[in-house]
């Protein structure tokens, strides 16, 4: 499975960014789709996830009402719309795949994309 994410940037605060996540490779059709980041000085941690079979979402509690994670199920790609973006934002976001289709454990994740940047200004 390999996975490609783009879409980061730099965006003053306020503003906003969509990144999507390519998936490919033998995925299976039930999957995980999550998005984590690691800012400067921080662990990575879990952003957004979505359950490919449903469409269940789970949200950071940090980017409630912020973020939105989607699926295009016909191109195996996933996408964090992520608005009213703040300085705390800034990190590289990185997408992973959980293939067991159910979990959003980061620990679950075992396929993980080369991460993207995004800077918020201030």
């Amino acid at each position: 499975v390999q996975l490609q994410a783009s879409g980061g940037g730099l965006v003053q605060a306020g503003g906003s960014l969509r990144l999507s996540c390519a998936a490919s490779g033998r995925t299976g059709t039930s999957y995980v789709m999550g998005w984590f980041r690691q800012g400067p000085g921080k662990e990575r941690e879990f952003v957004a996830g979505i359950r490919w079979r449903g469409g269940a979402t789970q949200y950071a509690d940090s980017v409630k009402g912020r973020f939105a994670i989607s699926r295009d199920n016909a191109k195996n790609t996933v996408f964090l719309q992520m608005n009213s973006l703040t300085p705390e934002d800034t990190a590289v976001y990185y997408c992973a795949l959980n293939p067991d289709g159910i979990s959003m454990i980061p620990s679950r994740f075992i396929y993980w994309g080369q991460g993207t940047q995004v800077t918020v200004s201030s």
